[in-house]
């Protein structure tokens, strides 16, 4: 079983930066992706960004120039950088673990930007 817990939402007002992470523990494939998504309140789950094991990485083009996306070194963790924070960027950020053909998720961190 694999495990995923998020840290660093919060509120911040528009313009401002938030760094979120992500911890997985359990069985951890050398092969996998790691992706943040999020979901607004009324909308559909949708990709933020995504890195590959291999550190190739895909941004949705609402954040591409603005939010970076990184591993750690331990491999089992993940980070995403924001900035330039807008008020439509305001939704619940999870945390996903793609290995095989099982998708794994966090229980969510909520990003609120003010405006």
């Amino acid at each position: 079983q694999v495990q995923l817990v998020e840290s660093g939402g919060g509120l911040v007002q528009a313009g401002g930066s938030l760094r979120l992470s992500c911890a997985a523990s359990g069985s951890i494939f050398i092969i996998n992706t790691m992706g943040w998504y999020r979901q607004a309140p009324g909308k559909q789950r949708e990709l933020v960004a995504a890195i590959a094991s291999g550190g190739s990485t895909n941004y949705a083009g609402s954040v591409k120039g603005r939010f970076t996306i990184s591993r750690g070194n331990a491999r089992n963790t993940m980070f995403v950088q924001m900035n330039s924070l807008k008020p439509e960027d305001t939704a619940v950020y999870f945390c996903n673990l793609r290995q095989g053909s099982f998708d794994y998720w966090g229980q969510g961190t909520q990003v609120t930007v003010s405006s």
